[in-house]
């Protein structure tokens, strides 16, 4: 699902770690580093906070069985464009017959979902934070030796900004412990939105 369908997306941390929870499902370290890119915003300060939730096993059953719906209306979209009011009511229509009140509230249980995954460490399945998964992917483009110069310093550079600007601490550590017991199917699920 292209980055612009979710409303602003919480500035650049949220963006990072969305790239990370990404990240999971990519098999090398500059890809990666690459997709911990943020996207550029017109004004990062008018971005919505995160509305942190405590997420539920139905939402997340939800967000699993609406992704294929999803994912074939998104996919239509031209990259970089903002969905219009028919996409809307389309993308709102398979969000209730999924159960959410709307696009928006599915869109806020992925972010949530979203902010616990990018602090999983793809090759333990265990959460670590969302700094220990940069530092480690940071290593992982040290020490890759295919890896031209140029792009292993563009990839590091990236990956070091992401670490700047941390993203919002998990407030409901129950989320953390429910998206564990989900974890594959998140991540093959929600794995390809950042492509």
């Amino acid at each position: 699902m292209p980055a612009l369908l979710r409303p602003a997306l919480i500035a650049f941390g949220v963006a990072c770690v969305l790239s990370v929870a990404t990240l999971a499902s990519s098999g090398t370290a500059f890809a990666q580093a690459k997709q911990a890119a943020p996207a550029p915003q017109a004004a990062p300060a008018q971005a919505p906070a995160l509305k942190q939730i405590a997420l539920t096993d139905k939402q997340l059953d939800g967000v699993l069985a609406a992704q294929k719906d999803m994912d074939a209306i998104t996919e239509k979209l031209p990259e970089n464009t903002a969905p219009d009011a028919k996409v809307i009511a389309q993308l709102d229509a398979v969000a209730k017959k999924h159960g959410f009140a709307s696009y928006d509230d599915y869109n806020n249980v992925v972010d949530n979902i979203s902010l616990v995954l990018g602090g999983f460490d793809p090759a333990t399945k265990k959460y670590v934070g969302n700094e220990a998964v940069i530092k480690s992917q940071i290593a992982q483009v040290e020490a890759d030796k295919k890896m031209p110069a140029k792009d292993k310093k563009e990839a590091i550079d990236e990956l070091n900004e992401a670490l700047k600007t941390p993203a919002p601490a998990v407030e409901n550590k129950g989320n953390i412990d429910l998206v564990g017991k989900y974890y594959d199917k998140l991540v093959a699920a929600l794995g390809d939105d950042q492509d």
